[in-house]
C-alpha cells in the first residue's frame, strides 16, 4: 500500500457535472433534526445483486448516459483515451522470473490479455519478440467467464510450476489452477481451488499451505481465511490438514514465504489483528513459533539468511537496550530466529530522517534495492552486506519531480528494474546492475499528450492547526493568476499510501492539453512523510486528513490560481470517503466532485463488503467515542436537506467485493430523496477498479472528464 507509481497507467479519478437533471421519485420521510441519527431507508439498495436494486441502477445509468454519452464530444474523448490506454508504444512491464522476462499485455485484439516472455536481451530491443504462455481470451472463451488476470504464485527456485488467479470480472474473489510455465499448459488433474477470498503458498512441488473458505464460520467478519491448510498434491481438498488458526475477529490469516538465491527459505503465518497490526510466526512441519515482534511491521525480503523488515512503530526488542525509531528498515539472521524467536537482535540497514522515509525494497542475488521519499521526491538506493554484517548503501540517480518504484529484481543475477515518472515526464524502465551500482534507461513511453508548455511546482498548504502540507500542481507556464483556471485537485489520505508525481497520458490528453490544471494534495493519512504522517489521521484524528485537503483547495485560491466555480476535486476509494467529506463539510468550496468506488456509508461501513477489515484505518461504532466521530464525518449521515451541494458524478462497479458499490448507491439514493441532482454510473464489471478491460476503462475516464469538462471548462449560464 505504499507507492502509488502506475506506469503509464491512468489515474483513477472521480468527477461531477453542470446540469440538473430530474430523477425517479423516492420514498419520502420526515426529515430528522439530527441527520446523522436518521432511519436508514435504503437498506434495501445493499441486496447488491437483487432485482429491485439492479433496476435502480440500471434507470440511473440510463439517465446520466442519456446526458453525458450523448454531448458530442463524449466519443472524440472515450476513442482519445482509449487510443492512449491501447497504445502499442506503452511500455511492457517486466516481471523476472528466474532470468527470464515476462509481461501480461491487454490490447484491442487481447482484451483479457495474455502472458508471454522473453529473454533479457531480447527484451531491450525496440520489437521483442515475445512467446505466449497463456491466452487469457482463449480462456475466458473457452470457461464462457469475462476472466481478469491477478498475480501467478509460483513455486521457487524453478519457478516451472505456478498457481494462475482468476477473477470472474475483477473480484478479489479468485479461482486458482496450477500451471506449467515450462510446457504452457495447465497441469491435468492439477491443483485447483475454487472461487474464494484466499491465498496459497508452495511449500515444495507436491504441497500447499491454503487459507480459504473451508465452510461455515471460516471466514472472519471481514469476509477473509483465518484457517490456514496444508494441502498434498492428489489429496481431496477437504481432507486438507489443519496447520494454523487465527481467530475470526482477526482481519484475515495467513501463509507468506520468502526464498533467498542462497538457498535459504523461510515460511510465516501471519495474523491480521487488524488492517495495520498483524502477529508472525515461523511455521516449519514440526513447529510454529511466534516471533517477538512489533505488530506493525512488513516483513519484505530474505537476502543472505537475513530477514529484511520494516517497522512502522518504534521497537526496543526483548532484552536490547536500543530502541528502534518507526520506519526503519532492519535485518535479522534467519538461523538466530530459529534458535530463539524472543530475543531478536536486528541490524539497522536504513533509518529514516526528518524528511526522508522508506518506500519500497526488493533483493537480487547479492544486493537490496531500497526506494524512498525524500520531501515527497523519488530517491533509490543500492545496499551490500559487509563481512562483518553491517550494511553499506550508494545512492542512484534519479531527477526531482520524479517518482521511482522497484518493478522487479532478479535472483539469477544483480539486475533489477526501477520505473521511473513524472507528471509531465513520460514512463521509463531503468535497468540496474546492484553489483556495478548502474542504472540506464532501458525502455521509454514515447509521450502521450502535448507538454512542451506545461511546468510542476511544489508548494505548501498551511492546514487549520498550522501542519505544512505540501502539494504538486501542473500548469501551463504562461498559467493567468486571475482565478479562472479550471483545476482538478486530487488526493487519497489514507492506509499510509503514498501519492507522488505519475505520468497519466489520458490526463494529460483529455484534461492538461485543453488547458486544466491538475493539482495532487501529500494530505496526511498518506505515508509520504512515515507512518506518523499515517497516524496522525487514523480513527478519531481523521479531520486533520479533510482539513489537510480544504486548506490546499483554498491556498489554490487564495493564490488566484482557481476560485470555487472553476475547482473540481476527484478520488477512489478512501479518496472516494475525501471526495464525499468535502462536499458535505465544504459545499461552497468546489463545482465538480467525483466519488469513485467510495464509502460514505461510515456507520455502515462495517458491515458492508470487507469493511469489518478496515477498523484500524476508521475506528469502529461499537467504541461510543469512535461512533460519535464517524457520525460526524459520515458523508451518507451528514447530507442534509435544504443545502446547495455541488452536482457530483458518482462511480463504482456492482463486482466490486472490496468496498461494494451499496455506499455509492444509498448516498445517490439519498440525493435523490432530497432532490439534489447528481450523475451516476455503476458497471457491471471491473471489481475495486474502472473496468475489467481497457475498453471499460476509456468509458469511465471518457465520462469523468466530460463531466470536469462541462462543469470548470464550459461557459457558466
Amino acid at each position: 500500500m505504499r507507492s502509488s507509481l502506475r506506469l503509464g497507467a491512468s489515474i483513477a479519478f472521480a468527477t461531477c457535472s453542470t446540469l440538473a437533471l430530474p430523477h425517479a421519485h423516492a420514498q419520502s420521510a420526515p426529515v430528522p433534526t439530527t441527520p446523522a441519527e436518521r432511519a436508514d431507508n435504503y437498506v434495501w439498495l445493499e441486496d447488491v445483486n437483487g432485482p429491485r436494486a439492479m433496476a435502480w441502477v440500471k434507470a440511473e445509468n440510463e439517465r446520466t448516459a442519456k446526458i453525458l454519452q450523448s454531448d458530442p464530444r463524449f466519443a472524440t474523448l472515450e476513442a482519445e483515451a482509449l487510443k492512449v490506454l491501447e497504445s502499442p508504444d506503452r511500455l511492457a512491464i517486466p516481471q523476472f522470473r528466474q532470468g527470464t522476462v515476462y509481461n501480461t499485455w491487454q490490447d484491442a485484439q487481447h482484451v483479457h490479455g495474455i502472458l508471454r516472455r522473453t529473454s533479457l536481451a531480447d527484451y531491450l530491443t525496440p520489437q521483442p519478440n515475445w512467446q505466449t504462455v497463456l491466452d487469457y481470451d482463449a480462456l475466458a472463451a473457452k470457461d464462457n467467464q469475462k476472466w481478469v488476470h491477478k498475480p501467478l504464485t509460483c513455486l521457487y527456485p524453478n519457478d516451472g510450476l505456478c498457481l494462475v488467479a482468476l477473477s470472474a470480472g475483477g473480484e478479489d474473489a479468485e479461482t486458482l489452477r496450477e500451471f506449467d510455465l515450462k510446457t504452457a499448459s495447465f497441469i491435468p488433474n492439477g491443483f485447483t481451488l475454487p472461487r474464494s477470498k484466499q491465498d496459497a503458498v508452495w511449500v515444495d512441488k507436491d504441497t500447499l499451505l491454503v487459507g480459504r473458505d473451508w465452510g461455515p464460520g471460516s471466514m472472519t467478519a471481514s469476509g477473509y481465511p483465518y484457517i490456514v491448510k496444508l494441502w498434498k498434491r492428489g489429496q481431496p481438498l477437504d481432507q486438507a490438514t489443519e496447520v494454523y488458526r487465527g481467530a475470526p475477529s482477526d482481519v484475515s490469516t495467513g501463509a507468506f514465504a520468502l526464498h533467498d538465491p542462497q538457498g535459504h527459505q523461510a515460511i510465516f503465518m501471519r495474523r491480521g489483528l487488524n488492517f495495520f497490526e498483524s502477529e508472525i510466526s515461523l511455521w516449519t512441519p514440526t513447529a510454529t513459533r511466534t516471533l517477538s515482534l512489533p505488530h506493525k511491521i512488513e516483513i519484505q525480503g530474505l537476502l543472505d539468511n537475513q530477514i529484511l523488515l520494516t517497522i512502522n512503530e518504534d521497537w526496543k526488542p526483548t532484552g536490547a537496550d536500543q530502541t528502534f525509531p518507526q520506519g526503519s528498515v532492519l535485518s535479522l539472521n534467519l538461523d538466530d530466529v530459529n534458535h530463539d524467536p524472543v530475543h531478536l537482535k536486528p541490524t539497522i540497514v536504513f533509518t529514516p530522517t526528518a524528511s526522508e522515509f522508506a518506500q519500497d525494497l526488493a533483493v537480487t542475488r547479492n544486493h537490496l534495492v531500497l526506494t524512498t521519499l525524500d520531501h515527497v521526491q523519488g530517491r533509490a538506493y543500492v545496499y551490500s552486506r559487509t563481512p562483518s554484517g553491517q550494511w553499506t548503501s550508494s545512492k542512484l540517480s534519479i531527477p526531482d519531480n520524479q517518482a521511482v518504484e522497484i518493478v522487479s529484481a532478479n535472483h539469477s543475477d544483480d539486475h533489477f528494474f526501477l520505473g521511473r515518472t513524472g507528471f509531465l515526464n513520460p514512463s521509463a524502465l531503468l535497468l540496474g546492475d546492484a553489483a556495478a551500482g548502474t542504472l540506464v534507461e532501458a525502455k521509454a513511453l514515447p509521450p502521450q499528450f502535448d507538454a512542451s508548455n506545461d511546468v510542476v511546482e511544489q508548494l505548501h498548504a498551511t492546514s487549520k492547526d498550522g501542519t505544512q502540507v505540501p502539494y504538486f500542481v501542473v500548469h501551463r507556464r504562461d498559467i493567468k493568476y486571475d482565478g479562472t483556471n479550471p483545476v482538478l485537485l486530487t488526493a487519497y489520505g489514507g492506509f499510509q499510501v503514498s501519492m507522488t508525481p505519475s505520468y497519466s497520458g489520458v490526463t494529460g490528453k483529455l484534461w492538461l492539453e485543453h488547458g486544466g490544471v491538475y493539482a495532487l494534495a501529500n494530505i496526511r493519512g498518506g505515508g509520504e512523510f512515515g507512518p506518523a504522517w499515517h497516524e496522525a489521521g487514523l480513527k478519531t484524528h481523521r479531520q486533520r486528513i479533510y482539513d489537510d485537503f480544504a486548506a490546499v483547495a483554498q491556498d489554490l485560491i487564495t493564490r488566484k490560481i482557481t476560485s470555487a466555480p472553476h475547482l473540481g476535486i476527484a478520488g477512489g476509494s478512501n479518496g472516494g470517503l475525501l471526495m464525499g467529506v468535502q462536499m458535505t463539510q465544504h459545499p461552497d468550496l468546489y463545482h465538480a466532485i467525483v466519488i469513485q468506488v467510495p464509502l460514505l456509508d461510515m456507520l455502515g461501513f462495517e458491515h458492508i463488503a470487507a469493511g469489518a477489515s478496515w477498523v484500524g484505518e476508521y475506528g469502529s461504532t461499537s467504541i461510543p467515542e469512535q461512533r460519535a466521530f464517524l457520525a460526524s464525518i459520515s458523508p451518507y449521515n451528514q447530507l442534509k436537506p435544504n443545502t446547495h451541494y455541488p452536482e457530483p458524478l458518482i462511480f463504482t462497479t456492482t463486482k466490486d467485493d472490496r468496498v461494494g458499490p451499496v455506499h455509492a448507491r444509498k448516498f445517490a439514493a439519498l440525493m435523490q430523496e432530497y432532490h439534489y441532482p447528481f450523475y451516476y454510473q455503476e458497471i457491471v464489471e471491473g471489481g475495486h477498479a474502472a473496468g475489467a478491460n481497457l475498453k471499460e476503462e476509456a468509458n469511465t475516464r471518457a465520462t469523468e472528464f466530460l463531466y470536469l469538462t462541462r462543469k470548470l471548462m464550459d461557459p457558466k449560464p
